[in-house]
């Protein structure tokens, strides 16, 4: 007993060894005083929840990030400048900027939290020869503990006694329909979801009952494992965190090289030093775009709603453009590709194989419509409706769902057979009728089939129906029908198939109970069905996007080989070969310099444990991928948590997939995925508007404050002129692009570079480009007025009204970056409209109420001068399409 209980492959072990090694008398359980020495030595039946950063590092470490740092600063200097109402609009943007990343950091603090709600909160245990029900918490290993139908298993567990005992372990291994289990040991090597005499903590015990030993406890058992992995995750920064923050220390140095050049020509011009410090914090003023943290939120909100339509809910905001980056998409099968809902797709009767069809069953050789001999078909189902024991109900009119449409309850196997049933017209009510059930022997493990006795009528022989495996059918069935059946069932399984096989035998009449000699011959084989979680439609076609689009995608699943195998070849992952999936046994086998390589060759992955899931996103991040994976398992979390999007399914999905991820589809559907990625890409592109858009009047002011003090003239745009440009055009204008709707052929484009800035070369060109035609518009109709007789007061008023001008139409040329803006519609994004005429609306105000006069040093300017600012607004539109046409597409 001195060894860690973790160490040991108790699953290999018989059930007396496990005894000897923990220590413990199966019939009696451990004494108190053992009970109270093993948890001092082990600690409480809980996850350890206790990691990571305090809140108030975490919100400390946001105060570090450089746009916040340029934020600060903006809001200073407008103080400084007395603008008191600036300074406090640019603290709130600060304050919301700090929250958001605040409350992203405490994902992994949530995520953790939990998985330590999936443990039980109480346990049936043997202690001193008694059973009682304590705290699941107080659980040692060495606990004998009791399962029954509905239990969630307290901890980890080596069973040394099963009745028919299935567990639904979908959220740890991903295996899509309960397994069953047994007392006897599996080889050392068996992975996860086959130690068929292990039940893990968090699991569901969906039928019979069972004992079993504790072997794990907390950090010990397989969820504390988990834990362990998802808090050692650690999230990646998104494409757009990095790309914003490169940005915003180059902006950083910029602002301050200007400011520090604006200084050094003031002072060497011998200005005094408050007035060269006032300009200095001008041009820095004008050059920080201080709408451009708002304007992320707002864009990526903008997507959050789009995405919501789709019914993809995004639960931190930058996952919005990071899903437009991806370049590797790792799927789950059960629920995302498939229906998750298990369906008789084929059966074998009478030599002739029937497949499932729009028009339901039909000949494998026909594509016609049934024909009327059914009656072979007819007859296997029948077995299957009635040696069957989900319940099936009609729905409350509350789900909305057709009155007539049954709902089904009970083991996804015997509810595809009520389904396949309905279709061929079988009405359970009036066969049970018919045939009503007088004895029954249910499931279990160790035969692997379940019968049930029925009454024919007085005097005809009673009927024994029988379901089960291939093998139990055809062990019991006559030698001269095994052959065909077998080559049925061994093709059915090549093709990812679950088969069972249905069978009946008369007894006399008079039988009322089935005894264990009815049951070891004498069965006549119905036929066999092929049951499939068959592929949602769409699927194939979100799949084929994705892959258009320049996307990987993998299934990464805990199901069979085979089953994954043929999921993949109808939604078009790979040829679907079983012989092309790699398993958790070939990926235990692969070492980290080459799982790589075998990452990005693979398409399918199967019987995958959660650490594998982890290390398959770590080696295609290595490569430099922008990783989203999807899942809905405890087993996830840590893989959600480590990719650069985690993706949560909302239907199924466990609370610990949906606090390690970063959005979550409200219908678990890979297609909703698919439509995800695209609105991401739209996002980025609206992003890279706003900021071709913006830039260009930061950079524009800085020159013209620059170009002034180098000329030894008179500023054409004051200091509060210039923050009266940046808060009004940013909010009226720029925001306006957020709604601007996706471009065409997005997904034809191939994945964004990750590693790549925000602006191009070209990009950076046109922001030049622009930056010099503002600067060369305002000094010259600024001086132009001069010339004519105005005064500096209204010089400035036409200087202010061409930048926003120039502005307002450049605003069109950025509608499209690449194509001719004159080709997108204005009705397109109303929007933009209402934003250009906001902004001639208030630069009407600026320039004739007189209140505005005052406050902003501005004057009311003749027709004349209007008309100028109209001719050089359009003159600088047209050159940057000119510039569209000649650089972009030489």
């Amino acid at each position: 007993m001195e060894q860690d209980p973790r160490a040991i492959p108790w699953h290999g072990l018989p059930v007396t060894v496990v005894t000897a090694r923990l220590a413990v008398d199966a019939g009696l359980g451990l004494t108190g005083a053992e009970t109270i020495r093993r948890l001092e030595r082990y600690g409480p039946n809980s996850v350890d929840t206790r990691r990571g950063p305090s809140p108030l590092a975490r919100l400390f470490f946001q105060l570090r990030q450089p746009l916040v740092a340029i934020l600060l600063g903006s809001g200073i200097m407008a103080a400084c400048i007395g603008q008191p109402v600036d300074a406090g609009v640019i603290a709130g943007v600060v304050v919301v900027n700090v929250l958001m990343g605040f409350f992203q950091e405490a994902k992994a603090v949530s995520a953790l939290a939990a998985l330590k709600r999936t443990l039980a909160p109480s346990a049936t245990v043997l202690r001193d020869g008694v059973w009682s029900r304590i705290e699941a918490r107080e659980l040692v290993p060495g606990d004998v503990v009791a399962l029954e139908a509905g239990d969630k298993v307290p901890a980890d567990v080596r069973l040394i006694a099963a009745s028919a005992l299935r567990l639904d372990e979908s959220a740890l291994t991903g295996e899509s329909v309960p397994v069953d289990k047994s007392v006897s040991p599996v080889p050392a090597a068996t992975v996860l979801a086959e130690r068929t005499c292990l039940a893990f903590a968090t699991t569901v015990v969906v039928h019979g009952r069972g004992r079993g030993i504790v072997i794990g406890t907390g950090q010990a058992a397989e969820i504390g494992h988990i834990a362990s992995l998802t808090a050692t995750a650690q999230p990646l920064a998104t494409p757009l965190t990095r790309t914003i923050e490169h940005f915003s220390r180059t902006l950083l140095f910029g602002i301050l090289l200007l400011a520090g050049l604006a200084l050094a020509i003031g002072t060497w011009r011998g200005q005094a030093p408050a007035e060269v410090f006032m300009t200095a914090v001008a041009l820095a003023v004008g050059a920080i775009p201080e709408g451009l943290p708002a304007a992320v939120t707002v864009i990526l909100a903008m997507g959050v709603t789009r995405m919501a339509r789709h019914r993809a809910i995004i639960r931190h905001l930058p996952a919005v453009e990071t899903l437009g980056a991806a370049t590797v998409i790792c799927t789950d099968k059960t629920g995302t590709l498939t229906e998750n809902r298990m369906t008789v797709v084929e059966a074998f009767t009478a030599g002739r194989l029937w497949q499932r069809g729009p028009q339901g069953f039909v000949p494998a050789d026909s594509l016609a419509p049934s024909p009327p001999d059914q009656d072979a078909l007819r007859a296997c189902l029948r077995a299957g409706l009635l040696c069957n024991d989900a319940v099936e109900t009609e729905p409350p009119a509350a789900t909305g769902q057709t009155a007539g449409t049954p709902l089904w309850a009970g083991d996804p196997t015997e509810t595809a057979l009520l389904q396949a049933a309905r279709e061929i017209g079988l009405v359970r009510a009036d066969e049970e009728n018919r045939l009503p059930r007088l004895d029954e022997a249910p499931f279990a493990s160790e035969h692997r089939f379940m019968a049930t006795l029925h009454d024919a009528g007085p005097s005809a022989p009673r009927r024994l129906l029988f379901k089960g495996s291939v093998e139990a059918a055809l062990a019991r069935c006559p030698g001269d029908c095994r052959e065909t059946f077998q080559t049925a069932a061994e093709a059915m399984g090549r093709r990812g198939l679950r088969v069972l096989a249905l069978a009946q035998r008369e007894l006399p009449a008079g039988t009322s109970r089935l005894v264990p000699e009815a049951l070891a011959e004498g069965l006549i084989l119905l036929g066999l069905v092929g049951l499939l979680d068959p592929p949602r439609p769409e699927a194939a076609a979100a799949v084929t996007a994705c892959r258009r689009a320049g996307i990987l995608v993998k299934m990464i699943t805990g199901d069979q080989p085979s089953t994954a195998a043929a999921i993949g070849r109808q939604v078009g992952l790979d040829d679907g070969d079983p012989a092309g999936v790699v398993t958790g046994l070939a990926l235990e086998a692969t070492t980290d310099a080459e799982l790589p390589r075998l990452a990005v060759a693979t398409a399918i992955f199967a019987r995958v444990s959660p650490e594998q899931k982890l290390r398959l996103v770590r080696a295609l991040t290595s490569l430099g991928h922008v990783t989203a994976m999807t899942g809905d398992g405890i087993n996830d979390a840590p893989a959600l948590r480590q990719a650069a999007i985690g993706v949560a399914m909302g239907a199924r999905g466990s609370e610990a997939a949906r606090e390690a991820a970063d959005m979550v589809l409200a219908d678990d559907n890979f297609a909703t995925l698919a439509a995800a990625v695209e609105e991401g890409r739209a996002v980025r592109d609206n992003l890279t508007k706003y900021i071709v858009w913006t830039l260009p009047a930061n950079l524009g002011e800085g020159l013209v404050i620059l170009a002034a003090l180098l000329a030894n003239v008179p500023l054409p745009i004051s200091p509060v002129q210039i923050l009266w440009i940046n808060m009004t055009t940013a909010g009226s204008l720029g925001l306006m692009l957020a709604f601007e709707p996706r471009e065409p052929g997005l997904m034809d484009r191939p994945p964004l570079n990750a590693h790549q800035p925000i602006l191009n070369g070209a990009l950076i060109r046109r922001v030049i480009l622009v930056g010099l035609i503002l600067l060369a518009s305002s000094f010259g109709l600024f001086f132009r007025e001069l010339a004519m007789g105005s005064n500096p007061e209204v010089a400035r008023t036409v200087a202010v009204n061409v930048f926003v001008a120039t502005l307002t139409l450049y605003l069109l040329n950025c509608r499209a970056l690449t194509r001719p803006a004159l080709r997108l519609p204005l009705w397109g994004n109303p929007a933009i409209l209402a934003g250009m005429a906001g902004a001639l609306g208030l630069q009407a105000l600026f320039t004739y109420a007189p209140f505005m006069q005052e406050l902003f040093g501005a004057a009311a300017i003749p027709a004349t001068s209007w008309l100028w600012i109209a001719g050089t607004a359009i003159a600088g539109f047209c050159l940057v399409e000119l510039e569209k046409r000649l650089l972009v597409h030489p």
